[in-house]
């Protein structure tokens, strides 16, 4: 749901239909030389693009602030003919062709965003009818049409399901209905409960801490637009003969909560380096802790987001921003005061002028988010294949 995403889609560029490692990408790209006008952030939007804007455009909406008509206009026009999103298109004139990559990932959550916006019912469906129809057979997703399925596409796709107010056991391919692709990844209490992103080479599923964060929230039945503190259902491991959603997502839950509570986040694993807090996981991890637990649930982690992120953030641009908004909006926090920080501001100031920001705001972040091409960078250079590669956005090794 972050940065990390970036490197995901680079990966899947360089190597989606290979069988070779991927080349180590240069940690430096270029910016854009012309950004488009209604975009938030100011790095090249080649990767994440569409990520990055739809998650703006949502986390806008839960802090109740309205985004510029430009901002809307860019997203809605990336759509493809067919409904499907690329991650980036620079010319939206032109129609889209076989040689532009569309993904599950930037169709699903820029179907999360149109859908609360206003006005898009029409691209809504189309987005939604397209990812139907690139449904695998064991009912989940991959992040590229046909791929594997894994955790966290089949979730974001659960997501965007969510919009059509169809119930999502519904959706099938055959016999297969999302859950049951996601189950499929739901480990046994005694691997901790979590969830895993997707089996390795030799079929062997293994904890991840994104990917059950993720997973959480969609089992919860819920996405980025209604995840929010629940009532506090539980979040204790409890193996069952019959696994239901439900009971995941409460399995996967007492993963995170073991997860943050000695140091109150998450870890990034890169092969080869220092493990290090892992800010943008850890705000998912906070959004499906107070949606399956409640406020309390979410307390520690929240915190220390409140009281570390402010530098993570202005350097990471607008999807950090707002994954911290979902985290707090999510959690009963205030985005406005974040640890001292007002989110909605620094968020509307990476983009055009909204109702709730001007011209001026926006000055202090013109390169805000211009370190994440060295993270994009790094977390390719750590790749030795496709697998890895994929999971550099959301599918870490469990810290």
């Amino acid at each position: 749901m972050n940065v990390r995403r970036s490197a995901a889609v680079l990966a899947a560029t360089v190597v989606i239909g290979t069988a070779t490692p991927a080349v180590a990408a240069s940690p430096s790209p270029s910016p854009s030389p012309s950004l488009p006008s209604g975009l938030y952030g100011s790095s090249d939007p080649t990767y994440d693009g569409v990520w990055r804007q739809s998650l703006a455009l949502i986390a806008l909406y839960r802090a109740h602030a309205e985004p510029a008509a430009a901002a809307v206009d860019w997203l809605a026009g990336q759509q493809c003919a067919n409904g499907a999103f690329p991650a980036f298109r620079a010319n939206p004139a032109k129609a889209c062709d076989a040689k532009l990559m569309v993904d599950t990932n930037s169709t699903a959550v820029a179907a999360q965003a149109l859908s609360v916006v206003g006005g898009h019912g029409t691209a809504v469906t189309k987005a939604v009818t397209w990812l139907k129809s690139v449904q695998n057979k064991d009912g989940g997703w991959g992040f590229a049409p046909g791929g594997a399925s894994d955790a966290n596409s089949t979730s974001v796709v659960i997501g965007a399901l969510l919009t059509q107010h169809t119930p999502v056991p519904t959706i099938r391919n055959g016999a297969k209905s999302p859950y049951d692709a996601l189950l499929k990844l739901s480990l046994p209490c005694a691997d901790g409960g979590a969830f895993a992103y997707q089996p390795d080479k030799k079929g062997k599923v293994r904890a991840n801490a994104d990917a059950t964060a993720a997973a959480v929230v969609a089992a919860h039945g819920t996405n980025f637009v209604t995840a929010r503190a629940d009532t506090g259902r539980e979040t204790t491991c409890a193996d069952t003969p019959d696994l239901t959603p439900a009971r995941a997502a409460a399995n996967g839950a007492s993963f995170l909560v073991e997860a943050v509570a000695k140091d109150g986040y998450l870890k990034s694993v890169l092969p080869g380096a220092e493990d290090q807090p892992d800010y943008g996981n850890t705000a998912d991890a906070v959004v499906a802790l107070a949606a399956q637990g409640g406020p309390e649930a979410a307390r520690k982690p929240l915190a220390w987001l409140e009281r570390n992120s402010a530098k993570w953030a202005a350097q990471s641009g607008p999807a950090a921003y707002a994954q911290l908004i979902l985290a707090a909006e999510a959690s009963g926090a205030d985005p406005g005061d974040f640890g001292g920080t007002d989110l909605v501001k620094e968020l509307t100031a990476t983009g055009p002028a909204s109702v709730t920001a001007s011209q001026g705001d926006r000055e202090d972040q013109e390169d805000s988010d211009t370190s994440v091409w060295w993270m994009i960078g790094a977390g390719l250079a750590a790749g030795a294949g496709i697998g890895f590669l994929l999971s550099s956005r959301n599918k870490r090794k469990r810290p």
